[in-house]
């Protein structure tokens, strides 16, 4: 029955494996996204654990220091019931400074354990930020270059296919055309506004003139 799953588990894998290829050579912009959300979520797991480590540290670092505190006053207070003479006064103090001591060199050993393991999860969280912006670099190169090759591809379309070329072509011989008898009929408009306007003085001019 293992093996019957090892089995189906590693033709899903396979198949997964396969439809991730399949993906990526059809758009790997799309699949290089999932990655970065994917590494995006991790990095931020890492943040929070590195969270709670400094707060850990900083509770070590507390229980340590109040545990040395109460040593030192349980070793204060232990000298003073001897040189009184009270034993048992002494042997409970004694118990305690004792007690203390050890809870103190334990939490020592904790708390240097947890500043290692900081330093380790600081590491760790330093490298996964800069491949999370090494990867956001590099989909902007991507895209770039996808750009570029749409671009070409659209431009090579124009320059290479000859009828959208002769269609273009003749569109612009139309326009040409049009331009032509637009400007022809700009001058004769100008010229017959012209002539209007001068036989129109020469009536005025001939008026004026005495009849003989």
């Amino acid at each position: 029955m293992a093996n019957l799953f090892t089995r189906i588990k590693d033709t899903v894998m396979a198949d997964l494996h396969e439809a991730l290829d399949t993906k990526e050579k059809k758009n790997p912009i799309a699949l290089l996204n999932q990655y970065l959300r994917e590494c995006e979520r991790e990095t931020e797991k890492v943040r929070k654990l590195l969270e709670r480590q400094y707060t850990l540290k900083e509770e070590f670092t507390r229980e340590y220091e109040q545990a040395k505190e109460l040593e030192g006053k349980r070793k204060r207070q232990a000298e003073i019931a001897a040189q009184a003479g009270e034993e048992e006064l002494y042997q409970f103090a004694a118990q305690e400074q004792m007690q203390y001591e050890e809870r103190a060199n334990r939490l020592k050993d904790l708390l240097t354990q947890a500043t290692q393991q900081m330093g380790e999860l600081e590491r760790k969280y330093e490298e996964m930020k800069h491949k999370l912006k090494d990867m956001h670099i590099r989909r902007m190169e991507l895209m770039g270059r996808e750009n570029i090759t749409r671009a070409n591809h659209q431009m090579d379309k124009v320059l290479d296919n000859n009828s959208y070329s002769d269609k273009s072509f003749s569109r612009f011989k139309e326009i040409e055309s049009y331009l032509d008898r637009l400007e022809h009929q700009v001058k004769s408009s100008y010229h017959r506004s012209t002539i209007d306007a001068r036989i129109a003085q020469l009536e005025k001019e001939l008026e004026k003139k005495p009849v003989l």
